[in-house]
């Protein structure tokens, strides 16, 4: 205690005080190796060492007897054994050859669980360790792999294991990515299985085949022809007996279409189609989602019935029928 420390000596900052849990051994290695590169020598050791302790180890170095301490080595082998049932179990060799890789562990998590562990362990010989590191791999064809090119060191099984780990990688990215392709298929999926809902609930009894009406509606352009008419492309086994008139196209037949028939429909409430409905007009109900024809209907059901029918405001002759519309042939028609 009496030593005059040299002026220029200085502490070193990357040095820690002893956290009373860690290997006092090591700790002590430590402590000897930073303070030699920096010039200290025996009795700057002994003079520094007490500066880097702190509650059991300070309150130890406390209690030793004056005058007891004339060398480093009488300052760090007492140390190490008074703290070295403080120090967190430490493992052996044989502990590696407890440590497995599960099954959905990757290699990567392996490795690094295995060298962390090994890393503590003091004087572990290089071919303890490879054995171990070998004997953990789960079975697969990189355990396969491993036992037919035998590596001899722990730098040829990591390049060995360095390429499996770029593999499991590349695998687990694409499993990732894959969710993204599913919800892209499963919306091609809908689209293709797509099936419209009638729009009505009950449908006019026409005396004309529908085939011929929608002809016939799409000759008098009394509506425009549905989008990319005539251009689907023709799939893979499909059937060319049925065809539809409306979409243009070989997949149904246009009594089973349910866009035709909606549309067909429409145009006999709308007065359209009254000479294909037998000569007279039928009744037909709402569409479903017609709220304000069912509210008005049930209100003329309220009303009193005077048994009079209402005399017409007006009436407006017309021609139905004929050769009205520029001749006798559709291509007459067109001209005209």
């Amino acid at each position: 205690m009496n030593f005059v420390l040299p002026r220029r000596f200085t502490l070193p900052t990357t040095l820690t005080p002893y956290d009373e849990l860690s290997d006092p051994k090591k700790y002590i290695k430590r402590f000897t190796s930073i303070m030699i590169v920096n010039g200290a020598f025996d009795k700057v050791l002994c003079r520094y060492f007490p500066s880097y302790l702190d509650g059991l180890g300070l309150d130890w170095f406390c209690s030793l007897p004056a005058g007891s301490i004339s060398r480093f080595r009488d300052l760090s082998k007492p140390f190490e054994e008074h703290l070295a049932g403080s120090a967190i179990y430490l493992h052996d060799s044989d502990y590696l050859n407890t440590i497995r890789q599960d099954q959905q562990e990757s290699l990567k998590d392996y490795m690094t669980h295995f060298t962390k562990i090994s890393m503590s362990i003091p004087d572990l010989h290089p071919e303890v360790e490879l054995h171990a590191i070998k004997s953990g791999l789960r079975p697969g064809k990189f355990q396969k792999t491993i036992v037919v090119t035998k590596p001899k060191t722990m730098a040829e099984f990591r390049e060995k294991a360095k390429g499996q780990i770029d593999i499991e990688e590349l695998r687990q990215a694409r499993k990732i990515e894959k969710p993204h392709y599913r919800d892209n298929d499963k919306t091609r999926d809908n689209k293709k299985n797509f099936k419209p809902t009638p729009q009505y609930e009950s449908y006019t009894k026409f005396n004309t085949k529908r085939n011929d009406i929608i002809k016939e509606i799409l000759n008098s352009k009394l509506i425009k022809p549905p989008r990319k008419a005539g251009s689907y492309p023709d799939s893979k086994g499909m059937n060319r007996l049925k065809y539809c008139s409306f979409h243009q196209k070989h997949r149904h037949t246009t009594d089973d279409c349910v866009i035709a028939k909606d549309l067909q429909e429409r145009l006999a409430r709308q007065d359209h189609l009254d000479k294909c409905i037998g000569g007279h007009i039928q009744r037909r109900a709402p569409p479903s989602g017609d709220q304000s024809s069912a509210t008005q209907h049930g209100r003329d059901k309220d009303r009193p019935n005077n048994n009079h029918p209402e005399q017409p405001t007006r009436i407006i002759n017309c021609i139905s029928g004929g050769f009205a519309s520029g001749g006798a042939t559709s291509s007459a028609r067109k001209r005209s």
